[in-house]
């Protein structure tokens, strides 16, 4: 027993800071991979419409697939129908910014993708969209689908019916938008997760870690706060780059950023937005929902923060 206390006094005792951030990156590294699989997977975009639900029946599916595929090729711009059981234990802006941040909606040098997240089972359902689509679906209109188009067929059960009526009106308030036309003979496509924003990481880590740190070491204490710190950054970097290899690497890296930051050194804030609005269906009796319409996606991907 003595031995032991010998041992961890001596790895954490005062002058072992290395040894420290050894075992902290470790502990953090360790935890990337619970964490991780405890979210729902970004499936990879193989159409324009996806439903692992089994809801839509492949003749519904084809049929809303080709009017998209229809407007994208004619306007360019592109829209993206997922349905999902359940969104848990994210709700489902936090899902659907991870899956716009992977599936690099719209065409790149324009950023005019939409995406429309329905989580079944949870009865909620959000609409993204990236800066270029900004003007075309605002607060007002984004609500006005939602709650005009998709919830009363929805509570229905009519959720073919549902997404049809929300796409003709997305696709009508679209075709307002002075867009670039699409080049002769390009066939748009989402770029998966093939071209990661680095930008927006080095935003996270360099203004919003520093911050996080500083709060989780004060509830937490330093070292602790640190690792927790490390860890979300790994994770999140895993999640969206899809790269085990950066994910530590980044994790490594947020730990020791975290701790250099808990001592003092950094801490201004800064953030990024995007457009999404988000709601409920309820059964007879109400609705259900959050909103709030934030900042955007620009360039193909979305940003982080939004509304709640």
């Amino acid at each position: 027993m003595t031995g032991r206390l010998s041992l961890l006094a001596l790895l954490w005792g005062p002058g072992t800071r290395v040894t420290h951030l050894i075992l902290a990156a470790w502990l953090a590294l360790a935890a990337l991979p619970i964490w991780a699989q405890s979210v729902l997977p970004v499936p990879p975009l193989t159409a324009r419409v996806m439903d692992s639900t089994g809801t839509l029946t492949a003749a519904q599916q084809a049929e809303l697939d080709a009017k998209l595929a229809a407007f994208e090729a004619a306007r360019g711009a592109q829209i993206v129908v997922l349905m999902v059981p359940t969104t848990q234990p994210e709700d489902i802006a936090a899902y659907a910014q991870r899956v716009g941040d992977s599936w690099k909606i719209g065409r790149q040098d324009i950023g005019d993708g939409l995406l429309l997240v329905v989580a079944k089972d949870d009865r909620t359902v959000r609409i993204e969209t990236t800066k270029a689509l900004e003007g075309a679906i605002p607060d007002l209109a984004a609500k006005q689908i939602i709650d005009g188009a998709l919830t009363p067929r929805f509570r229905q059960g009519d959720f073919a019916g549902g997404l049809d009526a929300a796409a003709d009106q997305l696709i009508a308030r679209i075709s307002g938008e002075n867009l670039p036309a699409p080049a002769p003979g390009a066939t748009p496509r989402s770029r998966g997760g093939e071209d990661f924003d680095w930008g927006s990481l080095a935003v996270f880590v360099f203004f919003a870690v520093p911050i996080g740190a500083r709060v989780l070491s004060s509830l937490l204490g330093r070292k602790l706060g640190s690792l927790f710190t490390g860890g979300a950054v790994g994770a999140l970097a895993w999640l969206f780059t899809g790269s085990l290899l950066i994910g530590i690497v980044a994790a490594v890296f947020g730990l020791v950023f975290a701790l250099i930051s808990a001592l003092g050194g950094l801490g201004q804030s800064g953030g990024m937005g995007r457009r999404g609005r988000s709601s409920g269906w309820g059964g007879p009796g109400g609705f259900g929902g959050r909103g709030g319409f934030g900042g955007g996606l620009g360039g193909g991907g979305f940003g982080s923060g939004g509304g709640g």
